[in-house]
């Protein structure tokens, strides 16, 4: 990509720019990182001009920055890069206004972020050629979700391919932003005392929770044809799940680590509807409380149609076919409306096969606990001695924290921060490849057939619980429990 760059946001008085793109980009400006921005350019439906775009965004950027951020001096020097443009996806005589812009500028170099519906990533990229503002330094951000299966996932990759090839495609997944997400490659491959162990061996089992206390949030309509599964199982979890099980890449280039990640998605064992029973649990939540306030049950929401079969909570046990994976069950979970909102990895390894130790708390393993939201940190769980005269030595579990307090406070930073950044410097390691997400469309769509095909129900769960009983019988029957 050339020097400098000019941002250009479809959808850029939407909810996703409102809360996320614009506060990371005013931090990247805060912290000058921005250095290789010029311009960002917003566009949306609405009939406003630059002014009031930048005097609302003043008052948006106020209220959703992390406390303490705001400062009145970067204000005024961010504003002049805000500009704003009237753009309808189908309107040919829009895309010809942004092109007045933007051959205004002195940035050669054009990064187009997608924060729209997907099925309009098509029309845009093809009015965006049409207008004659598509060349060799320009570049496309696509949000999720792409698509809705495989087939209108291909059909959305195929018709952005028509633009922009595959290196100038940026499938944003905001997870692969997270610090200890990415902290994964240094614990893993940077340390001696972690790689020789991440294997089956001496790893018992892995855990992925992504739980959320929020119920649709107004995103009724959207998720009554979409559910837990396509979601964030497609996604953020399948992406998580592959940087913990991939094999070392030959280098820290994006293809390197691309190709490793791909390599795990192919090994996932299908869920049929031979084992779906034994493999998944559906949830919806009902009425209940969360964090000491009512709330509505799923069916109750506004805004949506029937959706009786829709899930907000989904449990699995996926099996990973490969040398390295054989045998380590990989239990994921996610939901709406549960008892706190928190994302983390957990690892626990093998128990001793005999222990010396009287009174040894057999079901305290060592687990290494990666937490990824709210806070970031690393925890290794290990067994230490009880302090005291007693004749007998006598185990209990202390916690090892891996990671630098002082320094994450000072150097903390939002996932989007991360990934705008790479993009705006056309670094694509922690994108997605378009293989890498139909792949795993094709993997999440073998459920769903499966579902169906076995009528698998939707089980309630009250709300500001962790889901239906049946998902703490899916580790159970293993002899495993959830980590809480």
């Amino acid at each position: 990509m050339s020097d400098m760059v000019d941002l250009v946001i479809f959808g850029g008085t939407g909810d996703l720019s409102t809360r996320k793109l614009l506060p990371a980009l005013f931090q990247l400006h805060r912290h000058g990182l921005a250095e290789r921005l010029h311009r960002i350019i917003a566009t949306g439906r609405a009939e406003t001009d630059t002014d009031s775009f930048r005097e609302e965004a003043r008052g948006n950027l106020q209220r959703f920055l992390p406390e303490g951020r705001w400062d009145d001096g970067i204000w005024d020097a961010f504003r002049e890069r805000l500009y704003y443009v009237r753009v309808e996806a189908d309107h040919p005589q829009h895309y010809s206004d942004l092109a007045g812009l933007l051959d205004t500028g002195e940035a050669p170099g054009r990064l187009y972020y997608l924060a729209t519906l997907p099925a309009l990533y098509g029309e845009i990229c093809r009015q965006l050629q049409g207008a004659g503002v598509v060349d060799e330094y320009s570049r496309v951000v696509l949000e999720k979700p792409l698509g809705h299966d495989l087939a209108s996932c291909h059909a959305i990759n195929a018709q952005v391919a028509q633009v922009f090839d595959e290196e100038a495609t940026f499938r944003i997944d905001h997870y692969l932003g997270k610090e200890t997400v990415q902290n994964l490659l240094a614990l893993r491959f940077g340390n001696q005392l972690f790689h020789p162990m991440w294997n089956n061996t001496y790893i018992e089992s892995v855990q992925i929770t992504v739980a959320e206390e929020i119920g649709v949030a107004g995103r009724g309509s959207y998720y009554a044809d979409t559910g837990a599964l396509r979601d964030m199982v497609q996604n953020h979890l399948l992406q998580v799940l592959s940087i913990v099980a991939m094999e070392p890449p030959a280098t820290l280039q994006p293809g390197d680590i691309r190709d490793e990640k791909m390599k795990v998605l192919r090994c996932l064992e299908p869920i049929s509807a031979d084992n779906v029973a034994e493999c998944t649990v559906r949830g919806r939540y009902a009425a209940g409380a969360v964090a000491g306030e009512a709330v509505r049950g799923f069916l109750e929401e506004d805004a949506f149609h029937d959706a009786d079969t829709t899930e907000t909570f989904v449990a699995l046990k996926v099996n990973i076919n490969n040398w390295r994976w054989a045998g380590v069950p990989f239990y994921l979970r996610t939901g709406k409306r549960l008892t706190r909102r928190y994302s983390e990895i957990v690892i626990e390894y093998r128990r001793q096969p005999f222990s010396l130790f009287a009174n040894d708390p057999q079901e305290l393993t060592n687990k290494l606990v990666i937490h990824l939201q709210p806070e970031e940190s690393i925890t290794l769980h290990t067994l230490n001695k009880k302090p005291g005269l007693r004749s007998k030595l006598k185990l209990k579990p202390v916690e090892l924290h891996l990671t630098d307090d002082d320094e994450r406070d000072e150097d903390s930073y939002d996932a989007y921060e991360r990934l705008l950044l790479d993009a705006l410097h056309g670094d694509q390691t922690l994108f997605m490849r378009r293989d890498e997400v139909e792949t795993a469309w094709r993997w999440i769509d073998t459920i769903i057939a499966a579902w169906e095909e076995a009528g698998t129900p939707v089980k309630n769960y009250n709300a500001g619980t962790m889901g239906p009983n049946a998902a703490t019988a899916l580790v159970a029957v293993d002899g495993r429990q959830w980590h809480e």
